[in-house]
């Protein structure tokens, strides 16, 4: 059997993971977004997105991609995921719709808590510090 380093096997498997993505995403933003009755994100919406988000992010960090590039990256794709399905909008957050700068934030931040979760060698020290802050915060206001 063949065996190949972990690095490369992640790179080679990139595509594959990401050719459902291409092949069903424009047709499904499409739909949402030529739907006048879009519905808002649910709790399980969010969460499957958030999901998403870490893997790519910790799959590209594998392959050797920047933390900044790979987050942003990530973060991009959960906005058009969310404007193009969801009008922008995440129930959570009642009927309004949130603006990109709130939609880019949330998703930033849900996208490296995964991360800490999932491969908390490929996020750096200084953003693991913030992040653990700011839930800490989270949770002292709550």
């Amino acid at each position: 059997m063949l065996s190949l380093p972990r690095r490369l096997r992640l790179v080679l498997a990139a595509p594959l993971l990401i050719s459902p993505l291409v092949l069903v995403g424009p047709s499904a933003l499409a739909q949402g977004a030529g739907n006048a009755a879009t519905k808002p994100a649910t709790n399980e919406d969010v969460f499957l997105y958030r999901g998403m988000g870490s893997s790519y992010l910790c799959n590209a960090r594998a392959a050797g991609v920047e933390f900044p590039k790979a987050v942003g990256i990530a973060a991009a794709t959960y906005v058009q995921i969310l404007n193009g399905r969801h009008g922008g909008q995440v129930a959570s957050a009642g009927d309004k719709k949130l603006t990109n700068e709130q939609l880019f934030a949330g998703a930033e931040f849900q996208i490296i808590t995964g991360a800490l979760q999932f491969c908390p060698k490929e996020v750096p020290a200084d953003v693991k510090a913030k992040v653990e802050e700011a839930l800490k915060k989270q949770k002292a206001g709550n």
